[in-house]
């Protein structure tokens, strides 16, 4: 029985852990939202964006609302995207997306992760060439008709449909498009009445690596280890 709870325990603090970091990155899009584009999301698209990503994390309206609140203030933190590039253990490419409000921490412990697992922090350019920047779309499969969905969206710029996995393991549909067709993509689900569960940039390989997985476990060490950071909202790599 005792080894059970402390099963069930760990599985507690591993979700819970889970959601207080996509609280704090919902946060930080958040608040870089509302300083590029004000406290309205009516007139600020990226802010209506962060807000659908804070519901699909399951993040309560009250801690939105305060996200707003804080980001809108004086001396509020002013966050900026920095993107850092590097190789994990077996040449496997990495990009490191940042929200900071101190480049100079944030460059220290992403290199510090990089060596202690066994990678190498690379320049700017060194690796993001092997990946695409693409609108991601996220959506629930339930009242959807996928073929026909996958049809219209073709005129939108549409580049792949495909299902997917949601944190808690569900299937969802994934929508992406070339980001500067975000926008039109964007408009075109919402015409449709279709609500993402969450939207935004991701970095897709255009050279997928396949390794062992003996191998392909020290790569994902790594990915791990950078994600715990605070600073870091997204990590993408080309092992598949």
């Amino acid at each position: 029985m005792g080894r059970i709870f402390e099963t069930r325990k760990a599985t507690m603090m591993k979700r819970w852990d889970r959601m207080s970091k996509a609280f704090t990155r919902v946060a930080k899009e958040i608040a870089m939202a509302v300083k590029a584009g004000g406290p309205n999301p009516e007139s600020n698209p990226s802010l209506r964006r962060a807000m659908q990503n804070g519901r699909a994390a399951n993040m309560p309206k009250d801690k939105v609302e305060s996200a707003i609140k804080k980001a809108s203030g004086q001396g509020a933190a002013a966050y900026e995207e920095v993107v850092y590039e590097g190789y994990a253990p077996h040449g496997v490419a990495v990009l490191v997306v940042t929200a900071t409000d101190n480049p100079t921490r944030t460059v220290s412990n992403v290199r510090v992760a990089f060596n202690r697992k066994g990678g190498n922090m690379g320049t700017a350019g060194s690796v993001a060439f092997q990946f695409k920047k693409m609108g991601v779309f996220r959506l629930k499969p339930e009242g959807i008709d996928a073929e026909s969905l996958e049809l219209d969206l073709m005129d939108y710029g549409l580049e792949d449909f495909g299902e997917g996995s949601g944190d808690e393991g569900e299937v969802l549909l994934v929508v992406r498009c070339s980001f500067e067709s975000f926008g039109i993509m964007a408009k075109a689900l919402e015409d449709r009445s279709i609500t993402p569960l969450s939207t935004g940039a991701e970095y897709v390989p255009t050279s997928p690596m396949e390794l062992g997985e003996a191998e392909a476990d020290e790569v994902l060490t790594l990915v791990d280890a950078l994600e715990q950071d605070d600073d870091v909202q997204s990590v993408f790599h080309n092992l598949c």
